[in-house]
């Protein structure tokens, strides 16, 4: 009799075993053949909004809750500081493009007709004092004047010497324009004011934030008259769109499930009414089991995540809600 109970037994322990390598093993996930039950959950698609500068905050034209179409302004800074650094920015252009038109222009005619005319007055100088040095030699060769005559009329003629070759000099250079050296100089100065201004000017755009995407305002951070530094988060946007659902399989059907494969999405809320979808990545990397998706016993098994695309999705697949996924081997959900 014990006999027979012990073989009943093992009886029954060879069938558990065998039914739960069925479903775990070989097809863990499977209620058919050609189908795969999978587990997940709607993905959070969340992004932090905050402001590339700094400043106080003017105004934020949503509030929490609100849905918020792609490209709308949803806040600003004060805009006058920046103002007030455009406007330098532009004096500084306006000058430098001065500078640097000069310099490839060249002196103006009035300036080298100036310069022509000192040294005119240095030559005719330099005749007159010339003269007198002659006259002076001679005197002093007389013995009729003194050596410090001689040498304040010889300090006087290369005094004049140097004053018409300085005019001279002088007359040349504003004849030739300025050198290759300063023009490029004034042209790098004209590019400096350019790009600063440029750089100010996207400072400028950035105090309006932009909504990146389609969305709805889970949280308002901060509020009007605070002031903020670059990339302090000021609220938080739930993006729209594209809808993904994560679900995760272990290594044994990694070949079995391909990207494209057909998909149908099931919520607790209306477990009759599937969302059509379609695989569209498989992780390469293999994780362990999220601890919202499975039983506890499953947790630490290692598993590969997959993307689920939902092709129409509505209000009813809400970012965070557990979802039941069934992936159809042979591409015919029916």
């Amino acid at each position: 009799m014990k006999k027979i109970v012990l073989f009943l037994l093992l009886i029954a322990i060879v069938i558990s075993g065998y039914v739960s390598w069925q479903y775990w093993g070989s097809s863990q996930f499977a209620e058919e053949s050609h189908t795969l039950t999978l587990y997940g959950n709607v993905e959070i698609r969340r992004v932090n909004l905050s402001f590339r500068v700094g400043g106080r905050i003017a105004e934020i034209l949503f509030r929490e809750g609100d849905q918020i179409p792609k490209g709308k302004v949803i806040a600003r800074l004060d805009r006058e500081p920046f103002e007030d650094n455009l406007a330098v920015a532009e004096a500084q252009i306006q000058s430098a493009t001065a500078n640097y038109e000069k310099l490839q222009t060249g002196h103006r005619p009035q300036e080298i007709a100036q310069a022509r005319a000192t040294v005119e007055q240095r030559t005719a100088s330099l005749k007159v004092l010339e003269s007198d040095f002659e006259r002076v030699t001679l005197l002093l060769a007389r013995e009729t004047i003194t050596l410090q005559e001689y040498d304040t009329a010889l300090a006087r003629r290369d005094e004049a010497i140097a004053a018409k070759k300085l005019a001279e000099e002088t007359l040349n250079l504003l004849i030739e324009g300025f050198r290759q050296e300063e023009i490029a100089s004034g042209k790098a100065l004209l590019a400096e004011a350019n790009a600063n201004f440029k750089r100010l000017q996207t400072s400028f755009n950035d105090t309006e934030l932009i909504c990146p995407s389609g969305g709805i305002l889970l949280t308002r951070i901060e509020e009007p008259g605070a002031v903020v530094n670059p990339g302090q988060t000021i609220a938080t946007l739930s993006l729209r769109g594209e809808v993904w659902v994560y679900v995760y399989i272990p290594a044994s059907q990694m070949g079995v499930v391909q990207a494209g494969m057909q998909a149908e999405i099931f919520t607790d809320a209306a477990p009759t009414k599937p969302y059509k979808g379609q695989v569209g990545f498989i992780s390469p990397e293999a994780e362990f089991t999220p601890k919202t998706v499975q039983t506890t016993e499953l947790r630490a098994s290692l598993v590969y995540r997959v993307r689920i695309i939902a092709d129409t999705p509505d209000g009813g697949l809400t970012q965070g809600v557990p979802v039941t996924v069934k992936l159809y081997l042979n591409d015919d959900p029916h």
